[in-house]
């Protein structure tokens, strides 16, 4: 099931077919009541009032003490502005123009001469609206059309008319939407800290006391900036949010590495570093057999496990991924298929291209016995550590996505949906808590098999490229991968490596070639 939002288009309608550009009239200053908020009286809008939440959200409600500024006795009309406009300065730094939406709080207001007011002749979704300003706010097009006054730049009403703008892209304004959301989330905890602390003597004058009520109070705070600290360690990254195989690789390298062991350490990071590349070239296998895309490292892959001796090893999972955006067919997927994320981890000649292939090289060296050292120099292990770093940092877009296991499906013909009970193998710990979705589409969802989920949602089969089960070794939940050992076929698994005779049904694997 692959997406089909909508791409922005670079060539979009002109701003002035979707909004009327207004440039308000010069204020005479007798026209001013400075600081006064009284009956009869409009606010005066500057371009530094514009980062004012009475501007910026629509929604704001209730009382205010924005007397910030002057107050106008007799506003002309055309500086009147009106719920659902934007305000955009004519002149603005390199970075771009700051842009506020006018909520129904904000009125009555007029706008400086040195703004322009956008106000919309057709109805605009507001999520295309947050496409357009972020445009705006970004774009070198809007740049292009400026002239040069004393360093600032300036835009003028007809520029702005006939720059094009974005047509609607629902995957782009769903992304800014997320952005939005958290960047209101944030605020609203940093408003809930400020708060706090503007209250520390509130109950009480005795320090003691102050200070066992704001520990009481900012413990949940502390716990988020806690927990918001974190991500910025790609550890913690991999370790609660990639897909779970490759979760509990990185667990494992965290605490090797942690010990004097070297040999073992340096053993997990090749290890991780195989299964990350193995991981990624097989939702490439089954992302292509969905698509139905080809290309030669693919079909090597089938070959090996269908007519071969030995099965696929790390030569075999970097090729899939070094082809796999130049594959044939990948032209037809959408912009924001995951095949072009998997496309992009290993360029040719790029870092993590040259990262892998010095992993491949110490892991052949190291499994045949031909290190120069009984154990592996400090160096060579912090060496590899460091690729293999890298290789998870570009990997990252793993964490956006979900590695689901369907538990139980139930059709409803009526609604012609299912609703699907799921467990979502993030992070590195197998037992998760089992959750429901519902599920419209042409293809059917198969209890008891792995799906990725990509960031819009969609679903996508990775049977029997992977599969999933009780490890018949070890007793623990693992992803395993069909593979071969001495002419017999196995399964293996990404996790630990534990391996045994495939006993699945081997019709699967014969419909996408892989018997």
């Amino acid at each position: 099931m692959t997406s089909t939002g909508g791409q922005a288009s670079a060539s979009g309608p002109p701003l002035g077919d979707l909004f009327q550009v207004i440039v308000p009239r010069p204020i005479k200053l007798a026209e001013f009541i400075a600081n006064r908020r009284a009956e009869g009286y409009v606010r005066y809008l500057r371009p530094w009032n514009l980062d004012s939440p009475l501007i910026v959200d629509p929604d704001h409600s209730g009382d205010s003490d924005f007397d910030d500024g002057q107050w106008l006795t007799d506003a002309p009309p055309e500086n009147l502005v009106q719920a659902g406009d934007v305000l955009m300065p004519q002149f603005f730094g390199r970075r771009g123009p700051r842009l506020s939406l006018v909520g129904q709080i904000s009125i009555p207001a007029a706008a400086a001469r040195a703004l322009l007011i956008l106000r919309p002749v057709v109805p605009i979704d507001p999520s295309h609206l947050r496409l357009i300003t972020a445009f705006l706010r970004s774009s070198p097009q809007l740049r292009a059309l400026c002239s040069t006054l004393k360093g600032d730049l300036r835009i003028t009403a007809s520029a702005l008319h006939s720059l094009r703008v974005p047509g609607w892209d629902d995957a782009l304004s769903a992304a800014l939407g997320e952005l939005d959301s958290a960047s209101s989330q944030m605020a609203r905890w940093h408003q809930e800290a400020e708060s706090l602390a503007d209250n520390v003597f509130g109950d009480s004058e005795d320090p003691v006391q102050a200070r066992r009520s704001i520990i009481r109070a900012g413990q949940l705070i502390r716990l988020r900036a806690d927990a918001a600290a974190q991500l910025d360690d790609p550890g913690y990254i991999a370790r609660t949010r990639f897909p779970y195989p490759l979760a509990q690789r990185w667990r494992e390298v965290e605490a090797r590495m942690s010990t004097d062991d070297r040999d073992r350490a340096y053993k997990a990071v090749l290890d991780a570093a195989e299964a990350l590349l193995g991981f990624c070239a097989l939702l490439v296998a089954s992302l292509a057999q969905e698509a139905g895309i080809s290309s030669k490292a693919l079909r090597s892959l089938k070959n090996k496990i269908s007519t071969q001796l030995g099965g696929p090893g790390f030569g075999d999972w970097t090729r899939i991924l070094q082809q796999a955006a130049s594959a044939t067919g990948t032209a037809s997927l959408d912009a924001d298929h995951p095949f072009h994320e998997l496309g992009a981890i290993l360029v040719e000649g790029s870092d993590t291209d040259q990262a892998a292939a010095r992993l491949a090289g110490r892991r052949n060296n190291h499994a045949h016995g031909r290190a120069n050292e009984p154990l592996p120099s400090a160096g060579a292990l912090a060496e590899s550590f460091a690729d293999l770093a890298l290789l998870f940092e570009r990997a990252r877009f793993l964490a956006d996505w979900s590695l689901l296991h369907v538990t139980s499906v139930n059709w409803d013909r009526l609604s012609a949906s299912e609703t699907v009970g799921y467990r979502r193998l993030t992070g590195d710990h197998p037992v998760v808590p089992t959750a429901t979705m519902v599920v419209t589409g042409a293809d059917r969802i198969e209890a008891g098999s792995l799906y990725l989920a990509d960031r819009d949602q969609n679903l996508h089969p990775l049977r029997p490229f992977l599969t999933c089960e009780i490890c018949e070794a070890c007793s623990s939940w693992s992803i395993f991968h069909a593979d071969k050992e001495n002419g017999q076929l196995i399964q293996r698994s990404l996790e630990h490596g534990h391996n045994y005779p495939y006993r699945g049904n081997e019709a699967p694997l014969r419909a996408v070639g892989l018997r």
